[in-house]
């Protein structure tokens, strides 16, 4: 079977787009961008749809870490000294820990729980979350949407190659499972 991500982004559009922010965020900007480069969404439309994602999956885990942050962060408990630094960079800089958040490797999931658990007022947090998921989706769409300049025709060069590949691949992992159930058999029937 050949995976084909303009087709994906074709059937499943903007929504795709939305969804795939919501759990994972950068790559789907990324190739929402290069979707968009291609001429398969809008560049406008794959924003909004990122934003949006980012800014929901953002304020859910920020209700989770508001009603349970306290039990999920205790689960962590190599890492409680970076916990109490983040805690304290929240109550100094708030807005710049929010708004930044979503760009600090390692804090993508786990920062709106620590905010939620920090008790920074939901208003607050709403309105930096859509600062941040404006500024995120702007900046990776964009990212994206030049990259696919450059990624755009070695992706073709490469499909064409990659379907030989998956044959082939294909081909030699059903001899080895078509050997495996063959030896099984006879070993079965042998004993």
């Amino acid at each position: 079977m050949h995976f084909d991500i303009n087709q994906l982004i074709t059937q499943y559009g903007y929504f795709g787009v939305l969804l795939g922010c919501l759990v994972e965020g950068e790559t789907f900007t990324l190739l929402g961008g290069i979707a968009a480069h291609e001429g398969l969404l809008r560049y406008s439309g794959v924003v909004i749809a990122a934003m949006i994602g980012g800014g929901i999956g953002d304020q859910l885990l920020f209700w989770l870490g508001r009603r349970y942050g306290t039990r999920i962060l205790r689960r962590f408990k190599k890492h409680q000294d970076q916990l109490v630094k983040a805690n304290h960079l929240i109550q100094r800089h708030p807005s710049l820990f929010v708004i930044g958040v979503r760009f600090m490797y390692g804090f993508r999931l786990i920062g709106p729980i620590i905010i939620g658990a920090s008790h920074l007022r939901p208003l607050k947090f709403f309105l930096l979350n859509v600062i941040g998921a404006v500024i995120w989706a702007l900046l990776f769409v964009t990212l994206g949407y030049f990259a696919g300049e450059m990624i755009t025709p070695l992706l073709h060069k490469i499909d064409q190659h990659l379907k030989h590949l998956f044959w082939l691949a294909g081909a030699v992992v059903f001899a080895f499972l078509l050997r495996f159930i063959i030896r099984r058999w006879n070993n079965k029937r042998a004993g």
